[in-house]
């Protein structure tokens, strides 16, 4: 099998040779490791090798490989592992390199942040949701003004991946899909379990044609969903296991007067057949699908072929988590999930309630095996900066570079000394829940 992590550092001219890469903000839990108290640019300045050693030196196993291994398997907590896990959601767009007006390589910047994500827990996972892996509408590998609309929602079938996320560089010598397989292969040594959003607003999505124009997508149209199915089945066979489904609430024309997308939904027998055959060609057993609102009509959603849904648990009351855990806990191929923040956050939360909340989501539980799933946006973990938020950096593309260099735009992008106080304290809080 192809060492896509060897072939990763080779193809950005570094030898395979690793070595031990002492940190001094190495946070240890039990035998769990990761690093906290920092600020992100502290990790996404390093090199993509210094990325890979640090990843080796905390890996669960506590064995250090010279070379990365050849095999390494996705962490097992079982086929029903989506029921309970964290999902924490990374723009890896806006973490991105903007250099100039580019924006480029947003998945070796989630590989470098990939040390401060902490690992899974004894009894349920953590799993990183990549923002974008498809090519946006407009403007995809550009960044622009703070204001000029750049959306992550409107999405490019048939059209490969993303100018943002992808090194077009190097892909003559590692095509993209092997630079997925490395991020993931990275993940699953850190102890991580991995996935990415995806829209189904049919209006939100262009199917590119050669020498053609790019058409709307139709879900009336049976080349469409077969073309659906198959983009994700190929994600799901370079080692992704989750799929967070934008407005999966409104499948079927449920609820449509609060529906805020724009085009046709699928309908509900169709999305169960697109589910279900997504993962029966990737052979695939473990794949979560989570999605967005859908939760309140349980049966709808479990009936579905979802695994669990956001908004519906309130989460900055900790004992009404624990009720609803409660009520849960024989349930265990779906259950409604505790959301921290989601990707309509316009900011503004204080991080005492962003931590109030993450408490809630680790600990408001009788048994750590009746634990709800929950939802955190990056800036859970890494604050922003104060004038932009978590849906700005969704609907936009801005580099806050200073002199046109990525590292100016990492510094910028973060909250300084505070955020690396808070960063800290949410380290606190996994800590203690990782050998529950």
């Amino acid at each position: 099998m192809t060492n896509s992590v060897n072939n990763l550092l080779e193809a950005l001219g570094y030898d395979i040779n690793l070595k031990p890469y002492n940190d001094e903000h190495i946070y240890s839990s039990g035998n769990k490791k990761w690093v906290s108290g920092i600020l992100p640019s502290e990790l996404l300045t390093r090199t993509l090798k210094e990325a890979v050693e640090l990843l080796v030196t905390i890996n669960e196993s506590g064995e250090f490989y010279k070379t990365f291994p050849n095999n390494i398997e996705t962490p097992n907590y079982g086929d029903r592992w989506g029921r309970s896990a964290n999902y924490i959601e990374i723009n890896n767009r806006a973490i991105a390199e903007m250099e100039g007006v580019r924006t480029k390589n947003g998945i070796l910047s989630s590989i470098k942040l990939l040390p401060a994500i902490p690992p899974s827990a004894k009894s349920w996972a953590n799993c990183v949701i990549l923002s974008q892996i498809f090519p946006n509408i407009y403007g995809d590998g550009y960044n622009k003004g703070p204001f000029e609309e750049n959306s992550i929602y409107g999405i490019r079938l048939n059209a490969g991946y993303s100018s943002n996320i992808i090194d077009f560089d190097i892909v003559e010598k590692i095509p993209p899909e092997e630079q997925f397989r490395a991020f993931n292969d990275l993940a699953h040594i850190h102890g991580l379990k991995t996935g990415f959003r995806t829209v189904i607003s049919a209006d939100q999505i262009k199917v590119a044609k050669p020498y053609e124009n790019d058409v709307t997508f139709d879900w009336n149209n049976p080349e469409h969903q077969e073309l659906f199915i198959n983009e994700h089945v190929k994600l799901m066979k370079l080692g992704f296991e989750a799929v967070f489904i934008d407005s999966a609430k409104h499948i079927g024309g449920y609820d449509m007067g609060n529906y805020t997308g724009v085009g046709a939904l699928p309908g509900y027998e169709q999305m169960q057949y697109i589910l279900y055959e997504i993962r029966d060609r990737s052979g695939m057993t473990t794949i979560s699908f989570a999605g967005e609102k859908s939760t309140g009509d349980f049966e709808r959603y479990r009936n579905l072929g979802l695994t669990t849904g956001t908004a519906f648990v309130p989460p900055d009351n900790y004992d009404k988590v624990k009720c609803w855990s409660e009520k849960f806990k024989y349930e265990k191929d779906y259950a409604p999930g505790v959301e921290v923040s989601n990707d309509n956050d316009e900011g503004g939360r204080s991080y005492e309630d962003r931590l109030n909340r993450i408490n809630s989501s680790l600990f408001a539980y009788e048994y750590p095996s009746d634990k709800l799933p929950s939802f955190m946006q990056m800036e859970d973990i890494f604050p922003l900066r104060y004038d932009t938020n978590t849906h700005h950096l969704m609907m936009t593309n801005p580099s806050y570079s200073t002199d046109g260099t990525p590292k100016s735009h990492w510094e910028n992008l973060f909250t300084k000394d505070d955020g690396r106080s808070y960063n800290a304290k949410v380290g606190e809080l996994f800590s203690y829940a990782l050998n529950l």
